[in-house]
Parts: structure tokens; C-alpha cells; sequence
């Protein structure tokens, strides 16, 4: 996947090699029509759209797709929102959910679309294009949940140009982690290389490279690189590189690497980056699309039971199809 049309394709076609039924809430939206129109065409998921199924099917219809190529469902009158229910208030009745109370709640596409996905009726969502990224996460915690091994649910973003595509984590999600909680996020995000066929050479970021900087957040990342070391030896499977802690350029320049850490196992050549908290890493993902031209995918979030992704409000169809696409190759 070295290039941004690689990385497209690829996604692409790994997506159909395997698919998997994505569900996307947002069917009021005319971007998620455009981009059904797309998945359905190039074969790339099997697919659910939810809404007022009047208002979906002619949309459906209007854009020249054929509604037996894929679900629609009125979370309203769905024959499964009883069960979702049921299901629903069993997951939440130690936070003082009541029955009355989930039977109101599934009816909401975004807790209806949650539900799908934990009952296994889909194996992905997508969201985003008209819901906030609270209002996509705060579900999808409640109802499917962090996967077994994972303490800490964190994002990601692929950052793509003509030459390389990189990771950056974690730029959406976690504020301000502990050492234990970004080698949770240094798992998760090395996890998600290995899905899309990159080797992970991670870079720990910080102010300072191997000490040449003092201070807690230097330090942070010194104890989060060996305890991250400890954890992709025992846990996981496959090649990887990991150092820190670096600067930028020690971590992505050789020429600077050879001379700031000449023992340093990336040598220059990182290609996933974790950031030290959310403020540095949203900033250096919106530098990097603005200033450097990459394009972002993501937030892609890692680290749940089942995939769930966000959108940006800001997005266009090509974006939802995209990551339908991540979806579905998260859920493999």
C-alpha cells in the first residue's frame, strides 16, 4: 500500500475478497445513498440502510439502485427492535435502565444499528456523516464494548500520499493517557497495520529523543516504549520495530536518526506514529492533510469487540465507502 490510490485499491479489494455486512444509520443523509449506490455496485459489502423506510426506499429508488440489493429497516416498526430491546436493558439495568426506557432507546437509528452489530445481524457500522463522534462512541461503548484484552478504545488515522501510507494514533479519542494506556493504544495500532498488510515500525513521539529532554511527558513515553516492548513480544504476532522515545524527525528522517540515535532499531524509517496525548496528535494529523497534502482516513476506531467507525461531519461519499471498506476488513 505505498501510495494513496494503493491504498484505496487495496482496501477495496480486500473488502470484497472477504465480505461483511455493514450497517449504515444514517440513511436520511443523501451522501450515505450516494455511497450505497457504490458498495452495492462494486460488491463491495452486503449492506443495511436505517430510517423511515418510506424516505429510504425512495431515496434508494431515486438513485437508480435496486432495493433487493440490500436492507432497509425502520428501527420503528423493525419486528427485531422487542428483542434489541430486551437486550438493550440486560446490558444496562446495573446503570438504572428500565424496559420502558430501551424500548424507547433502540428506536434511535444510531442504538438500533449498535444492537444489529452486537447481536451479530451485521458485522460492522459506519457513522458519522450526520451524528457526532460522541454520539457514535458513547453506543458503541455502551453496547459492544472493548474488546476482551483492551482496557483502552483509542482511533487511528491512515495518512496516505504518492509514496507511503503511515498510521497516526491516537488523534480522536484519548486526551491525555498513562504509559499502560497508550501501550493499549501501541497494540491496538500495530493490531490494525497488520490487517491492512503493513509491518508496524512504531515510533513513540515525544520533545526529546533517548534523553536529550527531561521531563514527565519525556518520561511517560520511555515507560510506555518498554512496557509496549514487553507486550508486543508476549502478545503479538508477527514482524514489528518499536522505539522511543523520539522526535519526528528522529523517528522518520535517516539522515537524522544516524546522527540523534544511531542505535535506534527504525533508523529513520518509521511508519506509525503514537502520539504522546490527543492534543499534539490531532494537531500533527490536520498539519500533515493541510499543510503536506496527505489524506486522512479515519477516525478509525480501534480496540472494540466489533468494528464501529466514525465519520466526519464534512465527509462526501467517497469517504463512507472508504471506510465501509475499513470496516469490513476490521471485522475479517
Amino acid at each position: 500500500m505505498g501510495t494513496q490510490k494503493d491504498f484505496s485499491q487495496a482496501i477495496l479489494a480486500l473488502a470484497i475478497a472477504s465480505p461483511k455486512h455493514i450497517v449504515l444509520p444514517e440513511g436520511r443523509d443523501e451522501r450515505t445513498i450516494v455511497a450505497a449506490k457504490r458498495i452495492i455496485n462494486e460488491k463491495i459489502s452486503p449492506l443495511t440502510i436505517l430510517g423511515n423506510a418510506e424516505q429510504v426506499a425512495s431515496a434508494v429508488k431515486a438513485a437508480g439502485i435496486n432495493s433487493s440489493d440490500l436492507q432497509i429497516i425502520d428501527p420503528n416498526t423493525s419486528n427485531k427492535t422487542a428483542e434489541y430491546a430486551q437486550s438493550f436493558y440486560e446490558l444496562r439495568k446495573t446503570k438504572g435502565m428500565t424496559i420502558e426506557k430501551a424500548a424507547e432507546i433502540v428506536k434511535d437509528v444510531m442504538y438500533f444499528g449498535m444492537m444489529m452489530v452486537k447481536a451479530g445481524d451485521a458485522d460492522g457500522l459506519v457513522s458519522g456523516a450526520v451524528h457526532s463522534t460522541a454520539d457514535t462512541i458513547r453506543p458503541a461503548l455502551q453496547i459492544i464494548k472493548a474488546a476482551a484484552s483492551v482496557k483502552t478504545v483509542s482511533s487511528m488515522f491512515f495518512m496516505t500520499d504518492t509514496q507511503r501510507t503511515l498510521l497516526f494514533s491516537d488523534c480522536g479519542l484519548n486526551q491525555n493517557p498513562t504509559a499502560e494506556q497508550l501501550v493499549d493504544i501501541v497494540l491496538s495500532t500495530a493490531k490494525t497495520a497488520k490487517q491492512f498488510g503493513i509491518v508496524p515500525k512504531i515510533a513513540m513521539l515525544s520533545y526529546s529523543t533517548k534523553g536529550s529532554a527531561g521531563g514527565a511527558d519525556a518520561e511517560k513515553m520511555v515507560k510506555a516504549t518498554a512496557l509496549a516492548k514487553e507486550r508486543l513480544e508476549k502478545d503479538f504476532d508477527g514482524e514489528y520495530v518499536i522505539d522511543g522515545e523520539l522526535q519526528f524527525d528522529s523517528a522518520f528522517v535517516p539522515d537524522i536518526a544516524a546522527k540523534k540515535c544511531p542505535l535506534s532499531p527504525l533508523k529513520g524509517n518509521a511508519n506509525t506514529f503514537i502520539f504522546p496525548d490527543l492534543g499534539v496528535g490531532n494537531i500533527c494529523y490536520k498539519m500533515a492533510e493541510r499543510l503536506a497534502g496527505l489524506n486522512a482516513y479515519g477516525p478509525i476506531l480501534q480496540g472494540l469487540a466489533k468494528p464501529v467507525n466514525d465519520l466526519s461531519r464534512g465527509c462526501n461519499s467517497d469517504d463512507i465507502v472508504a471506510t465501509a471498506a475499513i470496516t469490513a476488513i476490521q471485522a475479517k
